[in-house]
């Protein structure tokens, strides 16, 4: 999908821009007042500087159809941050953002469309390259926690199932590589890249890692996602 990068001619509005986010350029977002920013989840100028040009462009921008977007782009990302960081319901959105029904109808959409893994995949990308590695990953670790099998459970099934390690590399072409805690292991013992997982959510987690609320949202799993479905109990982290 086109980023919001593209170079569009003309505007729907003669009010004076005051942000540079496609709603309010070519959209009617130009026709509200602008929200003042006041809670420490409002993306900062430098924030909204990284963000802006991966925002995925709208259908109504691609011949798709629709209204043109009535409410500003970086507010409605404000209030998305808001709502998961302080886990509210929808409906008790603070009343300087847009009416709640809108806010979710903007987030139900770029669900619904798949934009999210989208915008979050093309963020991961830049900061990967700012650190002088590939866009993307060349190694995945997962981290799953074992569960007791009942006692009626044969011997002969339990464990982890072989054809999982076929199917990835058939299907996925995918290389998987089980890494096990041995049986006789006692006490804390650092495994081949296994330690990788830990390390990440033990330092995303950590109350002194960040008094960033945006650090502790991102790196916390504990967090409640804007859909206020239940979070996987799988954990990733990249690998180079």
């Amino acid at each position: 999908m086109p980023q919001s990068s593209v170079s569009m001619a003309g505007q729907s509005s003669s009010v004076a821009v005051e942000c540079d986010c496609l709603a309010h350029r070519l959209g009617n977002a130009a026709d509200r007042a602008m929200r003042e920013r006041q809670y420490p989840t409002d993306m900062t100028e430098a924030e909204w500087a990284v963000v802006r040009p991966l925002l995925p462009v709208p259908g109504w921008l691609r011949g798709r159809g629709g209204q043109p977007e009535a409410y500003c782009h970086r507010t409605m990302l404000d209030a998305l941050r808001y709502l998961v960081d302080n886990g509210i319901k929808w409906r008790a959105m603070p009343a300087d953002f847009p009416p709640w029904d809108r806010v979710y109808a903007f987030f139900r959409r770029w669900r619904d469309h798949a934009l999210i893994a989208e915008f979050h995949d093309r963020l991961r990308a830049q900061a990967r390259i700012r650190t002088g590695r590939d866009a993307e990953p060349t190694a995945g670790v997962i981290d799953s926690q074992s569960i007791k099998a009942d006692a009626v459970v044969g011997a002969d099934s339990r464990g982890y199932d072989g054809s999982l390690v076929e199917c990835c590399l058939a299907a996925l072409t995918l290389v998987l590589a089980i890494v096990k805690r041995s049986d006789d292991m006692r006490g804390f013992v650092v495994l081949p890249k296994r330690w990788i997982a830990e390390r990440f959510f033990s330092v995303g987690c950590s109350p002194a890692a960040s008094d960033s609320s945006s650090a502790r949202t991102e790196g916390c799993p504990a967090r409640r996602r804007p859909d206020h479905g239940t979070r996987s109990r799988r954990r990733y982290a990249d690998s180079r």
